[in-house]
């Protein structure tokens, strides 16, 4: 499970975000992107040590000011069920077992109608 995918099943979701200063925020996810950036919204801002606290409409978190990000449950269930049905997809596509397909893919174009190789 990548932390991407998660974040992207989450998007409408609540969630809490601490920063590394120790302000947290609380809020619905409205979208991120590949550098984890996080924007909120409906967020409550509260101050390192407790007795501050903010509401605000919207805001903007950068990724790397990100200590930890804590998500519901059920959106990481979400993902491990996607994740796994989605290996489970791709093994009826593989072809048999070990050690793939012998030769490139113009294999048969270079045999003679005898099945021998042209040389």
């Amino acid at each position: 499970m990548l932390p991407l995918s998660l974040l992207n099943k989450a998007v409408g979701k609540p969630m809490l975000v601490e920063l590394k200063n120790g302000e947290t925020y609380n809020g619905h996810l409205a979208g991120c992107d590949n550098f984890m950036n996080v924007n909120l919204r409906e967020v409550t801002c509260t101050s390192p040590d407790g007795e501050h606290f903010w509401k605000l409409a919207s805001c903007y978190i950068k990724g790397s000011t990100v200590k930890y990000l804590r998500l519901q449950e059920e959106v990481i269930d979400m993902v491990k069920e996607d994740s796994f049905r989605g290996r489970r997809g791709n093994r009826d596509d593989r072809r048999g077992g070990r050690g793939g397909s012998r030769g490139g893919r113009d294999r048969d174009r270079d045999r003679g109608r005898d099945g021998r190789r042209d040389r």
